[in-house]
């Protein structure tokens, strides 16, 4: 973790629009000074289950992990946070301790503002306050979509659902270094690492994608689409 230092002011910064757009120029200097931006390597935790809530955190930059814990500690992966995400917006409203964990799964920058000085800005401003519930409600449709998509899909579909997913949503490319390992794959479908393996080097086999590392190419894009919309 790293703080970083002479980092942008919030007037210029290029999300400003996504949930500050309707702030006074007063209430904005008051969040510019009120607020800080975090470097995470990947693999850090940014916040852990249970600690206490003392800052509104959005994603300029990377990839983060919203995950739980079990009884018997294992992680469950919750949803995949993009830049522009608000990745403590499930929290801070109706609870004091965070009930899920947050950790950076590839070098992310994160901006922080005291949840004290956000709670009296949105005491104050109504526009900012339903501008906070409309994303609310987006982050919990998604987290919901995208639940029942690989719920109601068996393996094969659930494996070519994510590698659709971080091509079309989170990288905007067919080419790309997957950003988490087997074993979180197999925590975000819900299935074991082993048949996440085999169906992997199946795909591979059959030259619907291309597996070189962490490196993925989807070589045959309509087969894999076809399989995911099969389940």
């Amino acid at each position: 973790m790293e703080v970083l230092h002479g980092v942008s002011n919030c007037k210029s910064c290029v999300y400003r629009d996504l949930m500050f757009g309707s702030l006074t120029a007063d209430e904005l200097i008051l969040i510019n000074r009120n607020k800080k931006e975090i470097k995470f390597n990947r693999g850090e935790v940014i916040s852990k289950q249970n600690k206490e809530i003392k800052e509104f955190m959005y994603l300029k930059k990377g990839l983060v992990k919203l995950y739980r814990n079990d009884v018997v500690h294992r992680d469950q992966i919750i949803s995949i946070s993009i830049p522009g995400d608000f990745i403590s917006l499930l929290s801070i409203f109706s609870n004091s301790y965070y009930k899920y964990s947050i950790a950076a799964i590839e070098e992310s920058i994160i901006c922080a503002v005291d949840i004290d000085v956000f709670r009296q800005v949105l005491r104050n401003n109504q526009a900012f306050g339903m501008d906070l519930l409309e994303k609310m409600s987006t982050i919990y449709d998604d987290i919901i979509d995208t639940k029942f998509n690989i719920s109601r899909r068996h393996l094969r579909g659930r494996i070519a659902y994510i590698l659709l997913y971080f091509a079309d949503h989170v990288y905007k490319n067919h080419q790309y270094d997957l950003p988490v390992s087997r074993r979180e794959i197999a925590e975000l479908i819900e299935m074991t690492t082993e048949n996440v393996i085999r169906t992997l080097s199946e795909f591979n086999k059959d030259n619907i994608i291309k597996i070189d590392g962490k490196n993925i190419k989807i070589s045959d894009p309509e087969r894999l689409k076809k399989i995911c919309q099969l389940g």
